[in-house]
């Protein structure tokens, strides 16, 4: 079976902005919800293949939907800047209209040690992965109440749970700080915007093969049986982009959790996915 395009699909004529969407789990999101109709904008700060030395572009990305009959349109941005946030939702607006469902997924990860850690790196982390989806909630959050319509999706991690006292922690702290915070500010903003019926959620991909994870090498013989197939998030993702807050909102969930509570069936994407 070939991955297609569906214009009347679930999402048909959503306008969605995907972060971090020029590989990974972003990328495979951005698919999804082309592939049901979606008119997405895909953000990140690579441009063009070749830009980074891991493999992927927003362009390329875009190329991929346009040729599979879908909708889409690059914004390269990168969101430690207040001011490509903004630009980043002004150029969408513009492009295809109010902003229907906003998908946080951007994020920078530093792994090392409490002791060790740098201000600079921990602001910097702060500002992708805490400040920078609140600041991009709030540009399009009062568009979405007052058409009483919208969904926000959150890409959290395992790293936000509490370790086992005996497990040493990790040198992935920090991080875990910053994923708990968007936790926290996921189910506070889902019971503030609850009667607008505006749904926000938080979502954790478990262990994806994508092309950070593979150059990082957290996946080994130990977990690699535990690895996730990225088209597994983008259905749980899409599952969280189309149901009214009340249905589901305030979650913090899993895609593991997702896929078995509503029996969903991971379509293929319009690309395959990251071999480990």
């Amino acid at each position: 079976m070939t991955a297609t395009v569906n214009p009347n699909g679930l999402l048909a004529g959503k306008v969605t902005v995907v972060t971090g969407a020029s590989r990974g789990i972003g990328e495979a999101i951005a698919y999804r919800y082309a592939q049901e109709g979606a008119k997405v904008v895909v953000s990140a700060r690579t441009l063009d293949d070749g830009d980074h030395p891991l493999a992927g572009s927003i362009n390329s990305v875009v190329q991929r939907i346009r040729a599979a009959g879908g909708a889409a349109h690059a914004v390269q941005a990168d969101l430690s800047s207040a001011g490509d946030r903004e630009r980043l939702i002004a150029e969408s607006v513009a492009a295809f209209g109010p902003v229907d469902i906003l998908v946080n997924n951007a994020a920078v990860t530093f792994f090392i040690p409490t002791a060790q850690f740098p201000e600079k790196r921990y602001k910097l982390m702060e500002e992708v992965q805490v400040y920078g989806p609140l600041h991009l909630t709030q540009l399009v959050l009062d568009s979405m109440r007052a058409r009483k319509t919208g969904w926000i999706v959150n890409v959290s991690s395992h790293a936000a749970l509490h370790p086992a006292l005996d497990s040493g922690g990790g040198p992935g702290t920090i991080y875990g700080m910053c994923k708990a915070a968007l936790e926290r500010f996921t189910t506070g903003l889902a019971a503030e915007v609850y009667a607008d019926n505006v749904a926000i959620n938080a979502i954790s991909p478990g262990l994806v093969a994508t092309p950070g994870v593979v150059f990082h090498k957290l996946i080994t013989d130990d977990n690699k049986e535990r690895v996730t197939p990225v088209e597994h998030m983008a259905e749980a993702c899409l599952r969280l982009a189309y149901s009214p807050a009340n249905e589901i909102s305030g979650r913090i969930t899993y895609a593991d959790e997702l896929i078995e509570e509503f029996t969903l069936e991971p379509a293929e994407l319009l690309v395959p996915p990251v071999e480990v």
